[in-house]
C-alpha cells in the first residue's frame, strides 16, 4: 500500500512555483510514490514527466477545470498522456453552476466527454467539496446525483473525506456506495475545535485506518493526501501526514 500514496500538489503551489523539479525530487526522498496535479506551475510539461521519470513518481490523476475538459478536451488529454495517467478529474463547480440546472449540465457533460476517451482508457472523476450537499436534485443532493452509481453514469468518484466529515457524515459511510468506482480517495484531516480547520493527517478528528482497510478491499489505487492551507511549511506538514499514513500501513 505504500506505493499508493500521493500528494496533491496544490498543497505545495508556491514551491512548486519557485522550483518544481525540486519538489518532486524531495517528495520522492520522503517517500511518496506518486503526486496529482492540476497544472505545470508555468513549467513545461515534458520537462515535470522527465522529472518525474528520473525520480520514479507516478502521476495519481489529473485535475481539470470543467470548461477545459467541455472546450480544451484535446489539450486536456495530452497533458494526461504527458504523465501518463489515466485518470482525468473535475475538481471543483463555479458558484453560479451550483444548481440544479448546472449539475445537470455537468453531469451530462462529464459524461459525454467519459463516453469520447473511454476506448482510450481515460477515466473521468469528480472532486467534492461541502457545496454540492446544498442542492437536491431527484430527491439527492448534487454529489450523490452526479455519483449515481449506476451502468449508465460513466463519472467516478474521487471523494474527499475532509468535505464529507465537515457536513456532519460519516465518511466510511458515505463512500460504501462506490465500490470499485473510486480510483482516487483524497484524504485530508480536521481539526477538533470549533474551527474545523485542515490538519495533518493523524493530527485532527477523521478515523483513517477503517478507510485504508476499506480501501483496500474496494478497489481504490490512490490515496492522496491534500492540505488546502498549512500553518507551518507545507512540505514538513506532508511530511508529517506520510509518517502517520505509514504507521498504520505498518500496523
Amino acid at each position: 500500500m505504500k506505493h499508493q500514496l500521493a500528494v496533491q500538489l496544490y498543497t505545495l503551489r508556491k514551491e512548486c512555483k519557485d522550483n518544481f523539479p525540486q519538489v518532486l525530487r524531495d517528495l520522492r526522498k520522503m517517500g511518496w510514490s506518486g503526486v496529482q496535479m492540476g497544472g505545470f506551475f508555468g513549467y513545461d510539461p515534458q520537462e515535470i514527466a522527465a522529472v518525474m521519470a528520473e525520480t520514479g513518481l507516478k502521476a495519481a490523476g489529473f485535475h481539470a477545470g470543467f470548461d477545459q475538459m467541455m472546450n480544451k478536451t484535446e489539450l486536456v488529454v495530452e497533458q494526461a498522456r504527458i504523465l501518463q495517467t489515466k485518470d482525468i478529474v473535475c475538481p471543483f463547480v463555479q458558484p453560479q453552476n451550483r444548481t440544479e440546472e448546472g449539475y445537470r449540465r455537468i453531469k451530462q457533460g462529464l459524461n459525454e466527454v467519459a463516453a469520447r476517451l473511454r476506448e482510450e482508457g481515460i477515466r473521468i472523476s469528480y472532486h467534492n467539496h461541502d457545496f454540492e450537499f446544498d442542492c437536491l436534485i431527484d430527491g439527492h443532493n448534487a454529489l450523490e446525483y452526479l455519483l449515481e452509481p449506476h451502468p449508465d453514469n460513466e463519472i467516478h468518484a474521487e471523494i474527499d473525506v475532509y468535505w464529507i466529515q465537515r457536513t456532519g457524515r460519516n465518511p466510511l459511510e458515505f463512500i460504501r456506495a462506490y465500490a470499485f468506482r473510486m480510483p482516487i480517495i483524497h484524504l485530508k484531516d480536521m481539526k477538533g475545535d470549533e474551527t474545523k480547520d485542515y490538519a495533518e493527517i493523524g493530527t485532527g478528528t477523521i478515523d483513517f485506518p477503517p478507510l485504508l482497510q476499506w480501501g483496500q478491499a474496494n478497489g481504490i489505487e490512490w490515496y492522496v493526501v491534500e492540505q488546502d492551507e498549512c500553518r507551518r511549511s507545507p512540505m514538513d506538514c506532508v511530511e508529517t501526514s506520510y509518517n502517520n499514513l505509514i504507521q498504520w500501513i505498518r500496523e
